[in-house]
């Protein structure tokens, strides 16, 4: 009995695929919303001037992060429900997800293009009051770090698959 009630608990890994995909789907909206939103504001209200188009830049850089981070919510959706509920559900081929390390691969990679991302707006935007040189190298060494974990676990994982072949 309390082998079923465990077998069944798993089910409850829904409410954070229902959560996750909700999330990605409002930030999605919210990004395909902004960019109507920026468009009809840079036709009907800008000067086109190189100030204008830094602007116009920052917004597009912002949108993109916005988008990524959308990505990376869905992407959480569908590993959780590829792992824990239906693992048929089709999926291109570079997201198939077998394990958490490879969920955990793809959100690595995503978060290290967010943060990278992130930096740029700052360094578009940079007014010169705050040490950009701290916050790059803070950035560059959390970039560092996600890298050498994600190519650590790749190389397990790599080393997984090799094993497994040659025991065929």
């Amino acid at each position: 009995m309390f082998r079923q009630i465990l077998a069944g608990s798993r089910y409850l890994i829904i409410i954070a695929v229902i959560g996750s995909f909700l999330a990605s789907i409002t930030v999605l909206v919210y990004g395909g919303v902004t960019v109507v939103g920026i468009m009809v504001e840079t036709f009907t209200h800008s000067v086109f001037t190189p100030a204008g188009a830094r602007q116009l830049a920052v917004e597009c850089i912002e949108l993109i992060d916005l988008f990524l981070l959308g990505t990376v919510l869905y992407i959480v959706a569908l590993g959780l429900y590829d792992l824990f509920i239906d693992d048929r559900l089709p999926t291109p081929k570079w997201l198939v997800i077998s394990s958490l390390d490879d969920l955990k691969e793809k959100i690595i990679s995503v978060i290290i293009v967010l943060l990278a991302v992130n930096f740029l707006v700052f360094v578009v935007t940079w007014d010169g009051n705050v040490n950009i040189v701290a916050l790059g190298i803070a950035v560059g060494l959390v970039v560092f770090a996600l890298g050498y974990l994600l190519s650590t676990t790749y190389k397990a994982h790599r080393t997984e698959s090799t094993d497994e072949t040659e025991g065929k």
